[in-house]
């Protein structure tokens, strides 16, 4: 029986590769949040269903394809991979099970930035964040890290150069940021918006509409935009002239929510006059570069997650929405649950708990829910 760690499922993910899941969590629990891809199939029935034997689902099992088997922590998902073994299947277990894919990063470079430096994008493909970091002259600046921090202080190490930075686009309500924390660490300027951290416990750089980060020697610019709606403070950036990074106002095939706060109708009109015209300013030739995605269909070939501005404005239908009280409903009406522990989520990043290491991947287990829909 072979264990499978989950780097590993994240590379036949995004490569597209055929893999067969038995997912032995609860039905509720495998309904609202599972590993996806084009290629993945998966058959799911409880453990406590299997202890006798594997007789009922032997049909819907392949005998020509390892089978993997993922439950929530990796125990249930033992038991049940040393039964199929027993029976004559080809299988193994995910390592950490759905935990230890919920905090996994892929780390994918974006681009050589024509100012000299390069771009790379953290991909949590089993929460659908998005992080970032831009490289230049020995120096890193870090955009929404995640509360899994050793990611980017060790590739910081690997490209030898200093973190100096730290940026959030907004407070975020659906995982823990990590900025703060290698702030502590490495000594960085911590920026978060101020509109947004009017209730937080800690020092911060505020970071204003017309803020101007350098980066490196050659210098690269983060120009921030102040482009409320999902939070009253979102702010977007411009990297290099040529990269939005939008956080969670505008995504591939979605918008924002603006309610996660309780102020879904005091904020509609901020989203769409920061989607429908301090966007609409911009040049059509920026890549989008959001804080989140959706589907694992938004995610191009090389496993990153990005598309040029005057794209989205043709393809995406919640860019399109003429009247403001259709938009209003879209935006206000029919929104999906809100993400777990949000409430405590948000307190954490204000710093006003400090749950433990447990308790805060607890918070964080499930699906983004950032978008509109």
């Amino acid at each position: 029986m072979r264990t499978v760690q989950v780097g590993e499922v994240a590379k036949k993910v995004i490569s597209k590769e055929p893999l067969f899941i038995l997912d032995v969590r609860n039905q509720d629990a495998f309904e609202d949040w599972k590993i996806e891809g084009e290629q993945v199939r998966h058959v799911n029935v409880p453990y406590f269903e299997l202890l006798d034997g594997t007789e009922e689902i032997a049909d819907q099992l392949p005998k020509d394809q390892e089978i993997l088997v993922v439950c929530a922590k990796e125990g249930s998902s033992i038991m049940v991979a040393e039964i199929l073994e027993d029976e004559g299947f080809t299988v193994s277990y995910l390592s950490g099970g759905m935990r230890a894919w919920s905090e996994h990063l892929e780390p994918v470079k974006v681009a050589d930035l024509k100012s000299g430096g390069e771009l790379y994008q953290f991909v949590r493909i089993g929460k659908g964040c998005l992080s970032y970091m831009v490289t230049s002259g020995g120096e890193a600046a870090i955009i929404d890290a995640t509360r899994m921090t050793d990611i980017f202080t060790d590739f910081a190490d690997q490209k030898g150069v200093k973190i100096t930075h730290i940026l959030d686009t907004h407070l975020h309500a659906d995982h823990i940021s990590g900025g703060r924390k290698i702030a502590q660490a490495t000594g960085a300027t911590y920026w978060l918006p101020p509109k947004d951290a009017e209730e937080v416990t800690f020092d911060y750089a505020p970071l204003e509409g017309d803020t101007s980060i350098k980066i490196g020697e050659t210098k690269i610019d983060i120009q921030a935009l102040y482009s409320p709606g999902h939070t009253i403070g979102s702010t977007s950036f411009i990297v290099d002239d040529s990269y939005l990074m939008t956080g969670d106002i505008l995504f591939i095939d979605s918008i924002g929510r603006p309610d996660l706060a309780g102020l879904a109708d005091d904020w509609v009109s901020d989203l769409r006059e920061s989607l429908y015209i301090r966007y609409q300013e911009l040049s059509e030739d920026l890549t989008v570069l959001p804080a989140h995605f959706m589907i694992i269909e938004e995610l191009n070939e090389d496993g990153s997650v990005s598309e040029k501005l005057g794209v989205l404005y043709k393809r995406n239908h919640s860019l399109n929405i003429e009247d403001e009280e259709q938009f209003r409903e879209l935006v206000t009406g029919d929104l999906p649950p809100q993400p777990n522990a949000y409430q405590e989520i948000r307190q954490t990043n204000m710093g006003k708990i400090a749950p433990d290491e447990d308790t805060q991947r607890e918070m964080e287990i499930g699906p983004n829910r950032c978008a509109v829909r």
